[in-house]
């Protein structure tokens, strides 16, 4: 028994030393990579030293005394908070995250290898000005200093996976442009969806879900445009672009809000200027919220890109700006002739021409030897049919992506503009990148410019083009001239916005896209702003708040209509909910979740009869078609697609789609939520979880807690402020703003602003989620500028030299 005894304990004591031991291996690997914000940092190649502020938020205010220090500061800076979502997006511009994750992401690496980033960025480097580069360099040193210095350190991320990061380049933070361009691309989901819708219901079905001259189209960015510029009304074929198949993409940069009041139209005699940008929530936020100075030369504010040294969006002692996606049609599929005895080879002009051919070595997780892809190419880009699902033909891509552009060279004179001509002439290297960017100057002026590459091609702009024949190509010179995009500048009515609506009316002569955001948004922005005379920063954080739908205020009446005297119980007690709603998206309410569930219902009931169950994901995966369709059969009332083609001998109408999908929806939220319509909640099932890239591993959740909430949510894509989620799968919300900017002209300590998560990227941090309660709920912090604003919000001042 002594034995046993003896035994026992020892077995007791190896357990409990290897659980403590367990447990600090964990906590260490959670907290290693906290940095005190208050300790000096010697760091190599400094000229002078600069000085880091942190305020309560540790938000850095960075202090340099030549642009070479500041820049290299930042890039430390940067990785010291940022680091793992730094390499994260270098590895995605790189096709590398198969190394990390596995096979599954095989298809991924592939794809953004065809697109080859980096051979952009290394032409993008040759033509750049040498100051520019300098900056860059600058940046690179920065974050290699933290990356050498910090090995033993490094966020648990590195640990978990098993890798430690490489060497940072400038061709790395380059490559981000590429990163950008492809999340605001318009076509990439849409255009293979409309080839399958097409494939599978005909021709005369799919022009029907085509947005031809619809009214809600005349809701334009620029509504004075054409008027003011009649020079550039031409005979034109492109003019008729809108009455053909378009294109349509759903990205992370989903849509954006942004506008701003001239001096005449403000309480503070002074412009205001709004922005939010929406982007997919995840943790830690893309944006970084950076102030840079530079004695005498640069003061400038907002946030960074992490990867990359300059300011996005935000503003200098001068100007304010921020920016809304332009929705540009810049990408084209052309469906290729291969040749059957060499499939190598495509039809060109009526010749066999030979495609080119790179193989891909893609390291794979846990696998000794790399896996072989490879990538064929035409004359015009990558094919891309095998990326897609479309199995029997072969399709390739012009990307506007792949050409010029010098985004970096824009945002670096962003930062440093001081008046109108300046900003323009920054604007004008926004190519792969397509923006509305406003603008706003401390001399009172206001306005708003459409930046990006808008090509220039023949044809109807169909889905997929004929690729026998050079005829609908365009190079990377066919594209409108930057002083022929749209813009306005100072306004009778002293008001500038966009929301992603059509950017200006069917005169302009030049075919910029057709997909654009329904005018819910953009409707409710100008309602709210016409119904001041005079704004302030608190009306524009209501605005910012706003969730009165626009969409339901065109539909819910329709449906009422149709379903009036037509159900009971329940679904009378649920219609009576909708008669009474002020259509006010709010989350403790019944009738949002009542009209959001009406919406997929309807979907369903209109187009899978049609589509089957193979297709029909392409619609509900790509609701916009479908958003379009349904906002113009609150009008017309009429459609092929209302005919339920199951039911021969009986036509279906719109009332009985109606009907059918509003008793589909009330049964689904009984089941979800009870027998009780008057206790059914929005925000019980419309929820946020802001979930780091890892987080849906529960391991990882376990152990080191890297999600933020869930939170209940109001609002839905149809609102100026946006709670969006994947319709037909669940309310799981997945986009929303970015961050919310309010600037004020008149006195720049005056402005506002937040966003969803922290500046850190460390769960383990204090910064990591510090200011998403605020985000949740329409609150803002302190967006202190002058020197003394700044010191009065210091908590952590660190010295670098």
């Amino acid at each position: 028994m002594k034995i046993f005894r003896r035994i026992l304990l020892v077995v007791i004591v190896v357990i409990t030393v290897a659980a403590i031991a367990g447990m600090l291996f964990i906590n260490n690997m959670k907290k290693r990579a906290i940095p005190d914000y208050s300790v000096d940092v010697d760091l190599e190649n400094m000229i002078d030293e600069v000085t880091v502020i942190r305020d309560s938020l540790a938000i850095p205010h960075v202090y340099a005394k030549n642009e070479e220090d500041l820049y290299r500061v930042v890039g430390y800076l940067s990785a010291q908070d940022r680091l793992w979502q730094m390499d994260l997006l270098r590895r995605i511009t790189l096709g590398r995250l198969s190394e990390i994750f596995g096979a599954d992401m095989l298809g991924a690496d592939q794809l953004f290898r065809a697109f080859d980033f980096s051979k952009k960025s290394a032409e993008v480097l040759q033509q750049t000005d040498p100051e520019i580069l300098k900056c860059l360099m600058a940046y690179t040193d920065g974050v290699n200093q933290f990356i050498t210095n910090n090995q033993k350190k490094l966020p648990f991320e590195f640990g978990l996976l098993g890798y430690k990061p490489d060497e940072w380049t400038i061709v790395h933070t380059t490559n981000l442009i590429g990163y950008m361009a492809w999340d605001l691309t318009s076509g990439w989901s849409a255009d293979m969806a409309m080839f399958k819708i097409e494939n599978a219901a005909g021709d005369s079905l799919v022009k029907e879900l085509m947005p031809w001259d619809n009214d809600f189209k005349t809701r334009f960015v620029y509504p004075d445009y054409i008027e003011k510029h009649p020079e550039l009304v031409m005979n034109t074929t492109i003019e008729q672009a809108v009455n053909a198949i378009s294109k349509l993409g759903i990205q992370v940069f989903e849509a954006s809000n942004n506008w701003a009041v001239s001096g005449e139209r403000s309480e503070t005699g002074m412009p205001l200027l709004a922005n939010d940008m929406h982007l997919g929530f995840m943790s830690p936020g893309i944006w970084y919220q950076m102030h840079q100075v530079v004695e005498g030369k640069l003061n400038v504010t907002g946030v960074v890109l992490p990867g990359q040294p300059y300011v996005i969006c935000g503003h200098n002692e001068n100007i304010a700006w921020g920016m809304t996606n332009l929705t540009v049609d810049n990408l084209d599929f052309y469906l290729e002739t291969v040749n059957p005895s060499d499939t190598n080879q495509y039809k060109l002009n009526g010749r066999w021409v030979d495609m080119r051919i790179t193989e891909e070595a893609i390291q794979v997780k846990g696998e000794d030897e790399p896996v072989i892809r490879n990538n064929r190419y035409t004359h015009r880009g990558p094919v891309v049919s095998t990326f897609k699902g479309v199995s029997d033909k072969t399709i390739t891509a012009r990307w506007i992506g792949t050409d010029y552009s010098n985004e970096l060279r824009s945002v670096h004179l962003f930062n440093r503009a001081s008046n109108w001509d300046e900003f323009r002439d920054a604007a004008k290297t926004f190519i792969a990148v397509s923006q509305n960017v406003v603008y706003a100057d401390r001399e009172g002026n206001i306005g708003l410019q459409a930046a990006g590459g808008v090509p220039v091609r023949k044809g109807d702009h169909v889905m997929v083009y004929p690729g026998d024949t050079t005829l609908y190509d365009w190079g990377e010179n066919d594209i409108v001239p930057f002083e022929q995009l749209p813009y306005s500048y100072n306004p009778e009515n002293g008001v500038v916005s966009s929301a992603n609506n059509k950017t200006v009316n069917e005169e302009y002569p030049y075919y910029i896209g057709t997909w654009f955001s329904l005018p819910n948004r953009i409707d409710r922005i100008r309602e709210l702003l016409d119904a001041k005379e005079k704004h302030s920063i608190s009306s524009f954080r209501e605005m910012h708040s706003d969730q009165v739908s626009v969409f339901a205020r065109r539909m819910v009446p329709v449906y009422i209509d149709v379903l009036d005297g037509k159900v009971e119980g329940i679904e009378n007690e649920a219609l009576l909910i909708l008669k009474q709603w002020d259509y006010h998206m709010g989350m403790n309410e019944a009738a949002p979740l009542i009209f959001e569930q009406m919406y997929a219902e309807l979907i369903r009931t209109l187009y899978k009869d049609e589509l089957g169950d193979e297709v029909f994901p392409q619609i509900m995966g790509n609701d916009i078609i479908a958003r379009y369709h349904i906002y113009t059969l609150a009008e017309t009332l009429e459609s092929a697609w209302c005919d339920d083609v199951n039911t021969p001998g009986h036509t279906e109408t719109f009332s009985d789609n109606i009907l059918r999908a509003f008793k589909t929806t009330v049964d689904t939220l009984v089941s979800i939520a009870g027998n009780d319509p008057g206790a059914w909640r929005y925000g019980d099932i419309h929820t946020i979880t802001i979930e780091h890239p890892m987080g849906g591993v529960d391991l990882v959740v376990k152990l080191f807690d890297p999600n933020l909430g869930p939170y209940a949510a109001g609002g839905s894509f149809h609102t100026v402020s946006p709670f969006s989620y994947t319709v037909g799968s669940s309310y799981e919300v997945d986009h929303g703003a970015s961050q919310r900017h309010i600037f004020s002209l008149e006195n720049w300590d005056h402005s506002k602003t937040v966003i969803p998560t922290g500046t850190s990227g460390i769960p383990a941090s204090p910064y990591y989620g510090n200011q998403t309660e605020l985000y949740m709920n329409y609150k803002y912090h302190d967006d202190p500028f002058s020197r003394q604003a700044v010191e009065l919000k210091k908590k952590y001042k660190a010295v670098y030299r």
